[in-house]
């Protein structure tokens, strides 16, 4: 390689001092320089470039003075030359006029051989796209020693942040025997061993923890238990940010001229290195006096108590910074986040240590209040599909408005749980979003830039349940117009751009199950407020058919459709999270001869209900939230029937009667018993109570780990002991929260680890005398730890393990909150936007030996 450059170095000196006159009688005296006139340029030797191309990379222009030789001879040569296309560059005077002031140039180039193609070796798939990335090798282009060692580099540098430290890369060149002039070029990679950290040693830290000093660290991790899910390799790059990040642990202890003295990195055997750093920790520092100056907006008063720092407080100057710049929690406020909510997007705060004596420190706050900021442009990028204005309503700021911090982040929020976009493109600050304040005229403008994601779904499914294998055929458009109806170029295949939701799903398995169901919902009812309009219809029927038993009749069968609708409203008290619903719905029930579960089994059952809903959601995004609660508190009534009769049956006649011993009956009279089937439940009626809770936390800044706790509860009462509970809108406890077919007059809640509904708890029916299922009451308590495998638009994937628990009961009065079955798993979740959300999850439960064990549940379409 050394001769190489000897040779390319003695050819540029060579092409810079002088000039040949090939096959020309034009001699050039180099002791005279003499000026001419340039008379013209040809190029020879130029396969790939044309002539003008490398006449316009020399500068020279016919008609203009140039001295023969100089060092403008010089320098064009050299700009030729460090193009890096050319093995060889000269420039001869080929000729010279008649009247000898005029002369004609020749450059002779030598091209470098074009690669025909770049390979790899070495390499994995999935490097050898990213490689190619980083390197943008094309074919067609040339290779030269500086092409070399810096796609070398790279290739280096890449493994090296994955932790191979000892990566080798060698450039193969290979001249193509198909193609004139072409090379085919082979980067030869060996990985070696993967370099893994194995101990981090901390010393002289006497007062600062080891465990504490490691945390810091964010990107450079030992062997240690606590690490079990962090990498351990060694980053160069991020071990420099963890030094400077780890001299902040001590700084959060108070001291606070704590330095790193020395630091070493070294093989304690193949492929495991060790760190040692030494520290010199210096004195403790407290705080003494604080004080504010240039504050008019707050008094000092509501800063100290946002601050939170008292004197004889250690001198932690990180939370100090925390507490007046943000980063900490975001549910924490902060001194800046203060103003800035109150429009002060210009204000600036300064501490400054005033004074030190012995171990006090006496800081000074000086706040630059500045003028408030007024909202200016709003501008979204990005929504190539999504009308904008289903984005712009979607926002808190409006031009117009003082800038507000929260707003601003509530704005990326919704825009997140939209579902049209990629939450976690949108939530990132170098891409997602931008702020551009103009202090000169106090305003600012905010850029959100969204990207589209697929939000429709198809459904293609199968389901195992009943013994029987049922399939689905689903499509939910999530980004659905209706305005866009009657526009012919929009139907591709259907109008889409303002969020609204039309879907239909058709299940069946032949002759024993078929369902069908329409719905549409319409987020922005009026255009203008959140008021949101849901639809739905459909339609049930089951037979006694069974496949699995080679059985093919329908003398047996149910019967449910109706139709369902609601309003809902954004609140603004408590807050505007809340959302209240108001629905009204219908269902009408038949049964013949069906004793699967229901308290009757043949007759024809109405069901009104009118149900609120009240709602409050604010977590961050809808696949995989990071904070944020989801809370939900629910009643369903219908008419209190049995509460307006005045008439009961004879037992002996069946007749109707209105009085019995001379006294006009009520409806405390009533004996329900002396009542047909038919009569009794023709109108059924129930108030049903339902809360469910959820919420998650983040509890590592430099881990992507959730802990999502959730609870639930369900009841379903009387309104008449007479008249009992309802035969129909009960709870089935138990399995994965699936019936492997869709089903109404019930209502299904996973319990992981046991079987499907086998926690219910079982009566005997006074009709039919089969058992029939009586879940009138459950809880349920969730605890899950997920972690992100996958984050893209594409796919989502994430991992999870479960702490589950809970019961059902017949009766309010048997209701024990504590006498709960008890489970513990793990499970992975797969959403896919075309298909929806897939779950596989094992569980064990502990407090069943029959129904309880070793269960593995999957799910399509559902999250626990």
């Amino acid at each position: 390689m050394s001769k190489r450059y000897l040779v390319a170095l003695f050819l540029l000196l060579a092409s810079c001092l002088s000039l040949k006159a090939q096959e020309s009688a034009v001699e050039v005296d180099y002791n005279h320089p003499r000026k001419y006139y340039v008379g013209g340029v040809s190029v020879e030797g130029n396969t790939y470039f044309s002539a003008e191309q490398i006449v316009q990379l020399t500068g020279l222009r016919k008609g203009m003075e140039l001295t023969v030789p100089s060092d403008d001879v010089s320098s064009i040569v050299r700009r030729l030359w460090l193009q890096r296309y050319f093995e060889d560059v000269s420039l001869v005077i080929d000729h010279l006029s008649e009247n000898g002031d005029s002369a004609f140039f020749r450059i002779g180039i030598k091209e470098r051989p074009r690669v025909s193609r770049w390979t790899f070796t070495g390499v994995r798939s999935g490097d050898k796209k990213d490689l190619q990335d980083r390197l943008s090798l094309r074919r067609g282009g040339e290779f030269s020693e500086y092409v070399e060692k810096t796609s070398t580099d790279i290739i280096k540098r890449y493994y090296a942040e994955k932790g191979f430290l000892n990566a080798t890369v060698n450039a193969e060149v290979q001249k193509d025997s198909i193609i004139k002039n072409a090379i085919r070029v082979n980067f030869a990679v060996d990985r070696g061993e993967r370099v893994r950290i194995k101990d981090i040693n901390f010393i002289g830290n006497d007062h600062v923890s080891d465990f504490k000093l490691a945390r810091s660290m964010k990107k450079t991790k030992s062997n240690k238990i606590y690490n079990f899910f962090s990498s351990k390799k060694f980053n160069q790059k991020e071990y420099l940010n963890d030094k400077k990040s780890v001299i902040s642990a001590f700084n959060e202890a108070g001291f606070r001229d704590a330095r790193l003295v020395r630091d070493s990195v070294y093989y304690i055997e193949p492929g495991k290195l060790a760190i040692d750093l030494v520290f010199d920790e210096g004195d403790q520092y407290f705080f003494r006096d604080i004080t504010w100056t240039g504050n008019s907006v707050y008094p000092t008063e509501t800063l100290n108590e946002v601050l939170k720092i008292n004197k004889g407080d250690v001198y932690d100057v990180v939370t100090m910074e925390k507490r007046l710049f943000g980063g900490g929690k975001q549910s924490e406020l902060d001194i800046s986040k203060a103003y800035r909510d109150n429009g002060y997007l210009f204000c600036s705060i300064t501490p400054v240590e005033t004074n030190i004596q012995n171990d006090s420190v006496d800081v000074e706050l000086r706040i630059s209040e500045g003028k408030q900021a007024t909202l200016n442009n709003i501008i979204i990028n990005g929504n190539d599909l999504t009308n904008e204005k289903v984005v712009r309503r979607q926002v808190f700021t409006r031009p117009g408005n003082l800038f507000s911090q929260t707003d601003f982040e509530r704005s990326i929020r919704e825009i997140s749980s939209l579902g049209q976009f990629d939450p976690e493109a949108i939530a990132d600050p170098a891409t997602g979003y931008s702020i551009i304040p103009n202090q000169l005229t106090n305003t600012v403008d905010i850029i959100y830039n969204v990207t589209e994601k697929p939000s429709s779904q198809l459904e293609l499914s199968g389901g195992w349940g009943g013994r029987t294998f049922v399939a689905t055929v689903g499509v939910s458009f999530n980004n659905f117009s209706t305005a866009r109806m009657f526009d012919k170029s929009a139907w591709r295949p259907v109008p889409l751009g303002d969020a609204q939701n039309l879907a239909f799903r058709f299940q069946t398995n032949g002759t024993y199950y078929t369902a069908l169901t329409a719905s549409f919902v319409e987020p922005w009812l009026f255009g203008k407020k959140p008021t949101s309009l849901n639809l739905s219809g459909y339609y049930t029927r089951a037979t006694n058919s069974n496949l699995y038993l080679g059985i093919l009749s329908n003398d047996q069968q149910m019967e449910v459709f109706g139709f369902s609708s609601s309003l809902g409203n954004r609140l603004k008290w408590p807050d505007n999270y809340f959302v209240l619903y108001n629905g009204l719905s219908w269902q009408t029930y038949r049964l013949k001869n069906w004793n699967y579960g229901f308290i009757f089994d043949t007759g024809t059952s109405h069901n009104i209900s009118y149900t609120v809903n009240l709602m409050r959601n604010s977590t961050d995004q809808q696949i995989y939230p990071r904070q944020g609660s989801d809370f939900s508190a629910s009643l369903s009534v219908t008419p209190p029937f049995s509460l307006f009769r005045k008439f009961d049956y004879d037992p002996a006649t069946g007749q109707r009667i209105t009085s019995r011993d001379g006294r006009p009956i009520t409806w405390r009279d009533v004996n329900y018993d002396n009542w047909t089937v038919q009569d009794r439940y023709r109108w059924i009626e129930y108030h049903k109570w339902k809360f469910s809770g959820a919420t998650y936390i983040k509890p590592f800044n430099n881990l992507d780990f959730v802990i999502m706790t959730r609870a639930q509860f369900g009841y379903l009462g009387y309104y008449n002991r007479n008249w009992g509970y309802s035969p129909f809108e009960g709870f089935l406890v138990g399995g994965d929260g699936m019936s492997g077919y869709m089903t109404y007059g019930t209502e299904i809640v996973a319990l992981r680890g046991y079987e499907n509904n086998r926690l219910t708890p079982v009566t005997v029916s006074p009709y039919s005398n089969t058992s029939t299922y009586a879940g009138n009451v459950y809880d349920k308590f969730t605890v899950e730890l997920r972690y992100p495998v996958i984050l893209q638009p594409q796919s989502t994937i994430f991992v999870l393990g479960f702490l589950e628990g809970g019961n059902c009961w017949s009766d309010i009065r048997d209701f024990n909150p504590f006498e709960i079955k008890r489970s513990a798993g793990v499970g992975v979740r797969v959403f896919l936007p075309m298909i929806g959300l897939l779950g596989v999850d094992w569980g064990y439960g502990f407090d069943d030996s029959q129904y309880g064990g070793s269960q593995f549940h999957f799910v399509i379409g559902q999250q626990f």
